[in-house]
């Protein structure tokens, strides 16, 4: 007879055999958890802690009507997904992308609930979104989207309610839209939004932390297996504000970054992108909307590979910084085969599932995009701290209690692994954490 895990796992697949990334995730999370479930079977299922741990607290689905600069009324579907709020308030960022649905916002809103509590700061999880695509548009019609996305929105979130932050398609000019209009709309200064501009109660290292905490991460992932990130190379896909925080912060502590990339292929540095010049261009390639990394190959003369990805490039490690589902199990046979020993998840779900596997199979050790990429909502977290003080930390003192939580994230995820005889398996242990601080608080709490 199936356990509880499968059993709920089963139902999910029959019920949202239409949203695969969000199967996927699920499929992920609750059989790296089989093992804490297996401990508490009897009282978890009496609870229907499961039934409840996986589906969404609440989805809010709406229009979003806004007016191009042609006059032409334009509608767009906008989304928050508040998956749960057992330790704290909803904490994820709105996404805006033409590929965004219901079942990717939902498999990032579950992702950012167990991310959310490895942080080990006061906050549940959520995401949200619109299939609204900000590039080729100009900073009026941005601004009308956002204007009347957040028209809708802000009855839904709040300091204490929901914050939510920025994500794909979603950075500072677009934060700014929407913290005006909702402070339009609420009459109210207050932290709802995190990522904001530094003179409205952004943070300083905000920009940078997905990358800089990804690579505090790798850095405690190397030390465990008595490694050392200098001299090491890299293959860094994308070319957004993670990719950028993630080079600067290699270079600084002595490793060197020799692919970015784009919809477009890749690029290969030899000699690194290690430079302020070459580093900072990668801002100047994501601002110009253009979409293109063949832009770094012309400015700097460097190899350009249409059409692929970095993933053929021997390095010692591979970080995926783009988005979901970018190395499938060709592009993992390619790393293995290039001898690269360790694979770091800094974009979300950026690996299938076979994908995985394949690489475990092989002896890579995977680092988990739940825990990796946490430093961002880390800082975010620390933005709403500094909000609600009305005061502003030093960038000094930001890096350093980012470096303290990503440090904590990785040794709680090791010892979680160790405790349920999985030691060295990053992704289970991520995943135990996670979910042991959500469980207990969800248990607490009784049936809500």
């Amino acid at each position: 007879m199936a356990g509880y895990t499968e059993r709920v796992l089963e139902d999910l697949k029959v019920r949202y055999a239409h949203e695969p990334e969000f199967l996927q995730a699920a499929t992920e999370i609750l059989l790296n958890i089989k093992a804490v479930v297996e401990r508490n079977e009897e009282k978890y299922e009496k609870a229907g802690l499961l039934e409840r741990f996986v589906e969404p607290e609440r989805i809010i689905s709406f229009r979003v009507p806004w007016i191009d600069d042609q006059g032409v009324i334009r509608v767009n579907r906008g989304y928050r997904v508040q998956y749960n709020s057992a330790i704290g308030p909803y904490k994820g960022g709105l996404r805006l992308h033409p590929s965004v649905n219901q079942s990717i916002l939902k498999f990032l809103g579950f992702e950012q609930t167990l991310k959310n509590s490895l942080t080990g700061l006061p906050m549940g999880g959520g995401k949200g979104g619109a299939d609204f695509d900000p590039r080729g548009k100009s900073d009026m019609e941005v601004m009308r989207f956002c204007q009347s996305f957040m028209t809708e929105l802000f009855k839904y979130i709040g300091p204490d309610t929901d914050v939510p932050a920025g994500d794909i398609g979603v950075g500072a000019r677009e934060v700014g839209y929407f913290f005006g209009q909702y402070k339009r709309l609420r009459d109210e200064f207050t932290g709802v939004l995190t990522g904001k501009g530094r003179t409205f109660g952004g943070s300083l290292i905000r920009p940078e932390a997905t990358g800089y905490g990804a690579v505090y991460y790798t850095v405690e992932m190397l030390k465990s297996f008595g490694d050392d990130i200098k001299g090491k190379t890299f293959a860094v896909s994308g070319f957004g504000n993670v990719a950028w925080g993630t080079c600067l912060k290699v270079t600084e502590l002595g490793g060197k970054v020799v692919t970015i990339s784009g919809p477009d292929g890749y690029i290969y540095d030899e000699d690194g992108i290690n430079t302020p010049e070459k580093i900072n261009y990668l801002l100047e390639m994501r601002a110009s909307c253009r979409d293109k990394v063949q832009d770094y190959a012309d400015k700097f003369g460097v190899p350009f590979f249409p059409g692929k990805k970095p993933w053929e490039v021997k390095v010692d490690i591979a970080m995926p910084c783009a988005t979901q589902n970018e190395v499938k199990l060709e592009d993992a046979k390619n790393i293995v085969a290039n001898g690269t020993k360790y694979y770091v998840e800094v974009s979300n779900m950026p690996t299938t599932l076979d994908a995985v596997e394949y690489f475990k199979e092989n002896g890579v050790i995977v680092a988990p995009s739940k825990a990796v990429n946490a430093g961002g909502v880390a800082v975010s977290g620390l933005e709403m701290s500094q909000n609600a003080m009305h005061y502003s930390w030093t960038a000094e003192e930001v890096d350093a209690k980012l470096q303290q939580i990503m440090k904590g994230i990785y040794q709680a995820s090791w010892d979680a692994a160790k405790e349920y005889g999985m030691e060295g398996d990053l992704i289970a242990g991520a995943n135990i954490a996670g979910f042991l601080k959500v469980a207990d608080a969800m248990m607490a709490q009784g049936a809500v």
